[in-house]
């Protein structure tokens, strides 16, 4: 009687849920690298590098443990159906253990495998987060809006992170005001540990090469980390270096500085190398140690424990129907620069072109960036979210569509955000030293050398009044709009339109 034990590439935890009864005598762990997965999108290089890497290295350490293991390469197998019926019958299996997936495209697939295996097929909860499905639907249960402050301050109390006696540490649940600081002229940066690539790294680099090297980005600067042992080392040397400063410059840009004091471990926890408890467990042991401040410690942790559990809630609690939506009816074609990086606007160029480089970008760029510009320029939403599906390391679509649908495009229509995340030049200006060497002038409001995030916030909000005006937090922003002569808002349409035109 031989189960076999299926882990895909998001799974790669010695104790991830189908690996947790496994019998090594009789059981078969099986892996496979497939072209459908590799492609359903034209993922960048170093994401499919990356797993493929640390997919290889994992079920290599299953080997040395003496398990029983059938790990397929690139190029053997065209989806998982086909490869699950492959194994089925070599290992004469009767039974499939698989572990829930974190795409709804994937459930849908795994929910037909027992009638296409002709075998048993057992789902198993992800018990990876803090918080399962039905926590977060009992939740949601009677909200009219979804706030992950709430979420997050129910997880602290049921976990115990950052309180103490029940209450939170330092008395406040939320130190993101004190996160705010511009980073200083001539700081200086710690530098990101760089994992040198081992033959199966090697390997696999050439063959992203070979098969993909038409995909976005580039395999020059890979060094991600892609063991559980190296994934360890990356994850101490965050907390012991840049978790100290990660807080106060948390929001903070700068030219030529992709990494800043950020950890770069979300493609590590969204893969499994790391296990987000013990990614929170470190940070909050260095606060109470005294080796990081506490709105350092918080701001980390939020990011985990807050946004990623609610944003995997909001995923599973409103697909398949959630990425249908388009409250703002936008419009536009995705311009070819978040392809090429190239364009005037040096805060996009700067962070489109360390994307291409690095598959990196931190949350501040993506959102106020990349995503401010799509929501202002009015971007179709499926286009710029496939745009962040396609380009980053960490994304997956559980994590990716709530933020780009919800977040940064509000093409939901406030599911969970109580406002569209807009913003002109100015805040890119207050938060990076970017607009000093811009093409474009941030002071100037409208005309050819003005900063085009200036006059298209306010063309946003004039195309979008029927929609936003009755948002509570939009009031004092449309009263500001209603004091603008005719000519003033003439200057803004036109300049608008000019600039669209230029990138249809």
């Amino acid at each position: 009687m031989t189960t076999l034990r299926f882990i895909l590439g998001d799974q790669l935890d010695r104790q991830v849920a189908a690996l947790r009864d496994l019998d090594p005598e009789t059981d078969v762990v099986f892996g496979c690298e497939v072209m459908e997965e590799a492609t359903y999108v034209r993922h960048h290089q170093q994401k499919i590098a990356f797993l493929f890497s640390a997919m290889r290295h994992f079920f290599d350490g299953l080997s040395e443990e003496g398990v029983r293991v059938d790990y397929r390469q690139y190029g053997k197998h065209e989806s998982f159906t086909e490869a699950l019926k492959s194994a089925v019958k070599k290992h004469k299996a009767t039974r499939v253990v698989v572990t829930e997936p974190g795409e709804w495209r994937v459930l849908e697939a795994m929910r037909e495998w027992q009638d296409a295996l002709g075998v048993d097929v057992e789902i198993r909860d992800d018990d990876r987060f803090f918080a399962d499905h039905a926590m977060f639907r009992k939740f949601a249960e009677g909200r009219k809006e979804l706030r992950m402050e709430f979420f997050y301050r129910q997880l602290r109390k049921s976990t115990g992170i950052l309180m103490d006696d029940g209450e939170p540490a330092g008395d406040k649940w939320n130190y993101d005001h004190d996160n705010r600081k511009k980073l200083p002229k001539n700081a200086e940066l710690p530098e990101v540990p760089a994992f040198e690539p081992d033959k199966t790294t090697k390997d696999v680099l050439a063959l992203v090469d070979r098969h993909f090297g038409n995909h976005f980005g580039t395999l020059d600067s890979f060094a991600w980390p892609v063991t559980r042992a190296d994934a360890l080392k990356a994850l101490d040397d965050f907390i012991d270096v840049r978790l100290p400063a990660f807080g106060d410059y948390q929001d903070a840009m700068a030219t030529g500085e992709p990494f800043l004091n950020h950890s770069l471990l979300s493609p590590l926890i969204n893969c499994g190398l790391l296990r987000p408890r013990e990614v929170c467990a470190r940070a909050e042991a260095a606060w109470r140690e005294g080796a990081a401040p506490l709105n350092a410690v918080e701001g980390f942790v939020r990011q985990i424990l807050g946004w990623r559990e609610f944003i995997r809630g909001v995923y599973w609690l409103k697909m398949p129907s959630y990425k249908k939506s388009n409250a703002l009816k936008a419009k536009r074609k995705l311009p070819d620069f978040y392809w090429t990086g190239e364009t005037d606007m040096l805060c996009m160029a700067e962070a489109i072109g360390q994307t291409r480089d690095h598959a990196y970008a931190h949350h501040i760029q993506r959102l106020m960036v990349t995503g401010n510009f799509a929501l202002l320029a009015g971007i179709k939403p499926e286009e710029i979210e496939e745009w962040y599906l396609i380009v980053y390391a960490d994304a997956y679509e559980w994590v990716e569509l709530p933020n780009v649908h919800g977040m940064a495009t509000f093409a939901d229509g406030g599911v969970f955000a109580s406002k569209p995340y807009a913003a002109s030049g100015s805040y890119i200006d207050r938060m990076s030293n970017y607009c000093r060497s811009c093409h474009f002038d941030v002071k100037q409001k409208t005309g050819d050398e003005a900063c085009p995030f200036n006059y298209l916030y306010w063309n946003f909000l004039i195309e979008n009044e029927d929609t936003l005006r009755d948002n509570a937090r939009m009031g004092m922003i449309y009263r500001t709009l209603d004091k603008m002569n005719g000519e003033r808002r003439a200057d803004i349409s036109r300049s608008s339109k000019a600039f669209l035109k230029t990138i249809a």
